[in-house]
């Protein structure tokens, strides 16, 4: 007797995979990351272990010669690298803590505005920095000329005397930094005034119910909202500011009597001017460690409060 189709046991079927599945669609996947990941290993990651080799190595035109850690031996001895090391940690303390400080300022005093008006504002303040930091230096470069500058133009209508002031060590550094201040925080100002937007509402208005003051609104309702930003800004803020190597390139070559000698600046006049590579790259990986350990403190210091 033949088993109806009802009572019949039915053939286990193999389970369906998905079209493009396997080791054929991992290649694709290479295929279309590897253009990328090529141009990275040789532009980065190449470099990067290179100048690790290097600093391990006297490393002339000349000659090549294994030293191991003497250059960093060299590099914690050198006078002159503790003073662009200190030189770069003031002028990276001022100058992050004064941006941003200007960028909060700023940021919380365009956001009860209308769109079109923070737009305007927020393109304006940010205009500065999609402009050539180059131009920029030369620009101020002119300002602060003791001669026809700007700025003794300025002072000379109060009566007072003209100013070197990238001539002098007392006001060469300041000099660079409050240019730095005055020209940066674009960015800042658009990040802080996005996540000032995402506050709600409600929150102000209760607090002005509460009888809280605009400062007080500032400082206990909006700050801790956008904590999350401001780490971000302190922690890339003080990265990229303890890379400063233009303003001081172009305007004061590291001078007067080294008064504006960044870590930077040192490395390439070290590795192009005296062709130590060896040494450089050493002076480099320190300031990597730098960062990296400033960075470390940040998060630990500032993030402990932080909500994602």
């Amino acid at each position: 007797m033949t088993p109806s189709p009802a009572t019949a046991t039915a053939t286990p079927r193999p389970p369906r995979t998905r079209r493009g599945r396997g080791p054929r669609r991992d290649l694709w996947g290479w295929f279309f990351v590897a253009p990328h990941l090529i141009v990275f290993a040789l532009f980065v990651l190449l470099p990067v272990a290179f100048a690790v080799v290097l600093a391990f190595l006297d490393y002339r035109p000349m000659r090549v010669t294994w030293v191991g850690l003497d250059n960093f031996e060299r590099v914690f001895r050198d006078e002159l690298f503790g003073r662009a090391l200190r030189n770069t940690t003031v002028f990276t303390a001022v100058v992050v803590t004064f941006w941003l400080g200007k960028a909060l300022l700023i940021a919380y005093l365009i956001d009860p505005l209308a769109k079109g008006w923070q737009t305007f504002f927020k393109s304006a303040f940010y205009l500065p920095g999609v402009t050539s930091s180059i131009i920029i230096s030369l620009i101020w470069l002119w300002i602060f000329n003791p001669s026809f500058g700007l700025l003794n133009a300025f002072i000379a209508l109060f009566g007072l005397e003209p100013v070197s002031w990238l001539g002098s060590t007392r006001t060469a550094l300041p000099s660079l930094m409050a240019m730095q201040i005055i020209m940066g925080g674009g960015s800042s100002i658009v990040l802080l005034s996005a996540a000032m937007s995402r506050i709600p509402r409600d929150l102000y208005e209760v607090a002005i119910l509460d009888g809280a003051s605009r400062g007080r609104v500032f400082g206990q309702v909006v700050v801790p909202l956008i904590q999350p930003t401001l780490l971000y800004l302190v922690v890339t803020g003080t990265i990229n500011t303890f890379q400063v190597f233009e303003s001081v390139y172009v305007m004061t070559q590291g001078g007067p009597q080294f008064a504006t000698t960044t870590v930077v600046y040192r490395i390439y006049t070290t590795a192009f001017q005296r062709f130590d590579l060896g040494y450089a790259s050493a002076q480099a990986i320190v300031l990597f460690a730098i960062t990296m350990v400033l960075a470390a403190i940040q998060f630990r210091w500032l993030g402990r409060d932080v909500e994602y």
